[in-house]
């Protein structure tokens, strides 16, 4: 893509509300403008990061045999009356009437949908299991939206449910996504966590939730130094002697520096998180509600053993970002980056640097790299500033260094520029992103 024709709005301020480095960031570089409370657009940088991580999920859901659909957003109020949910979410779930003065919601979860998809259509346990998922938006009627798309009303997410015939499957399936949200996580490139929670208002028993460890989170975690344990404080079962093993703690005061993993026996410490995910083993909570049955190997009526498996997709941009940015900007991870390398010609009138340029441009646009050419009449001090913003892994600068066959290349997550031979830049550049 070439800067003079993207879309890139960038801008020296932050939205007075933005406390957060995501808000800051992803608004200033021009990924995100707000419309009104909890309520974005996704301008295109936004879009080709949010398309990096529906891949990621994509092809994570399809090695692990699940399938992708789509429900509608609006849903009638009738199965939210059915599962018991319409009065439980209150005022979050946003309630109207069409012009037959039928009543529907704004679904800010999709379990009654899933359920009335399923029912009726899968009749016997031949059948199941069965895994389905989407990737829709969802609106929730926060009181307090806040933090840009971390809190946001509308947002983005990912929401599959699994359908089995008994409980040691659903525990089979539970383990298998886990592990396939771990996978995700980590070709995003980001430090994370699985933590024993709790199921809220979603219901169910057993629930862990996927957090991004991040110093902005508003989760605080208890971690083990030695092993991979942790849970959220809210649940945090203290290990330390027999008296505390059933007690459920509920402030960051009740873990010491003394007290031990209950899995390994290791120290723990605590840290802040951020959820952008969270699984269940929902049983048979929507299915006995909603009558959704199936014929077992004796031909008797039973309800649907369900789990639920969410991750936040818009979220996730924000996560990425408060995991990874200085003063300067955002700062992308190789899988998350909108595009890989940004191409800055400091003068786009001095001939050799514009051949070079355009040259390299193609070079690597037809290499299948994904590559942003600045060739803007503007400053460098300005193009560079906006590069470091914007959080290009690698921006190659074509300066006066060319008089003497050199170019620079900018490592956005070190800092480190480092000079090469202008006949070796490609091939240096091929090398830094395969």
């Amino acid at each position: 893509m070439r800067r003079s024709r993207a879309f890139i709005p960038t801008t020296k301020e932050a939205p007075s509300d933005a406390v957060l480095a995501s808000h800051i960031f992803l608004s200033r570089a021009g990924f995100i403008s707000q419309v009104a409370s909890g309520l974005y657009s996704y301008m295109p940088l936004a879009k080709r990061v949010i398309k990096k991580i529906e891949n990621i999920i994509n092809e994570e859901m399809a090695a692990v045999g699940c399938e992708e659909v789509e429900l509608s957003f609006v849903t009638p109020i009738s199965l939210w009356e059915e599962s018991g949910r319409s009065e439980k979410f209150g005022k979050e779930l946003l309630r109207f009437h069409d012009r037959k003065d039928t009543m529907f919601v704004l679904g800010p979860t999709h379990e009654e949908m899933m359920v009335d998809l399923v029912r009726n259509r899968v009749t016997s346990y031949k059948q199941l299991p069965i895994n389905l998922y989407q990737m829709k938006i969802k609106f929730r009627d926060e009181a307090r939206p806040r933090f840009g798309i971390m809190r946001g009303r509308e947002f983005l997410m990912k929401d599959g449910y699994s359908f089995h015939a008994s409980y040691a499957d659903l525990d089979r399936e539970f383990d298998m996504m886990e592990e396939a949200y771990k996978k995700i996580l980590t070709r995003l490139g980001l430090d994370f966590r699985i933590v024993e929670a709790d199921s809220g208002a979603i219901g169910g028993t057993g629930s862990k939730e996927l957090m991004v460890l991040a110093g902005s989170g508003e989760d605080t975690l208890a971690v083990c130094d030695s092993c991979q344990y942790g849970a959220n404080i809210e649940i945090f079962l203290g290990a330390g002697d027999e008296a505390q093993k059933d007690m459920v703690f509920t402030s960051v005061k009740d873990i010491k520096g003394d007290d031990i993993c209950p899995q390994c026996g290791g120290k723990l410490s605590l840290t802040k998180g951020i959820e952008v995910g969270h699984i269940f083993k929902l049983g048979t909570t929507y299915s006995a509600a909603l009558k959704a049955e199936f014929l077992d190997e004796n031909g008797k009526a039973q309800p649907f053993i369900m789990g639920t498996y969410g991750m936040g997709v818009s979220r996730l941009v924000a996560a990425v970002i408060e995991q990874n940015h200085d003063e300067n900007g955002c700062i992308w991870t190789k899988e998350t980056a909108p595009y890989m390398v940004n191409i800055l010609i400091s003068n786009v009138k001095e001939n050799r640097q514009f051949e070079l340029g355009e040259e390299l441009y193609k070079r690597l646009k037809n290499s299948g790299v994904e590559v942003m050419l600045d060739d803007r009449k503007d400053r460098f001090g300005f193009k560079m500033k906006d590069a470091e913003l914007i959080g290009f892994p690698y921006t190659v600068i074509i300066g006066k260094e060319l008089n003497n066959g050199l170019v620079e290349i900018y490592d956005r997550k070190t800092k480190i520029n480092i000079s090469v031979e202008a006949d070796t830049v490609y091939n240096k550049i091929m090398e830094l992103t395969k």
